[in-house]
């Protein structure tokens, strides 16, 4: 099923290249099946393209936490922080903030 919903959204984005929604959910699938590089590639694209996509920027983040980019994944929270304070975005600028905490808090440890 996983490899059809793949399927499935490049369609919608071969009908409609610009539609972030759909570029986001593919980058999450990308993640479920462990191709982060194609989920990266996604994700730098929608904040290049479309950087008031706020939910972009917790999953980056984390990303980069995962591969042990610690100053990348820092970078991207407070980013993101800065979008989801401009759009009035509580829930998300909670977790942005709570990601970045953690962040460095780990820096620290380290």
């Amino acid at each position: 099923m996983s490899e059809a919903r793949i399927a499935q959204l490049k369609s919608f984005l071969e009908a409609d290249p610009t539609d972030t929604f759909t570029s986001f959910a593919l980058a999450l699938e990308y993640l479920k099946h462990e191709r982060e590089s194609e989920a990266m590639d996604i994700f730098t694209r929608i904040i290049r393209n479309n950087p008031d996509y706020s939910g972009v920027y917790y999953h980056l983040g984390k990303l980069y936490e995962k591969q042990g980019k610690q100053d990348d994944a820092v970078r991207i929270y407070s980013e993101g922080i800065v979008i989801c304070r401009q759009k009035n975005e509580l829930h998300a600028l909670q977790e942005l903030q709570q990601a970045l905490n953690e962040a460095l808090d780990s820096e620290s440890d380290d």
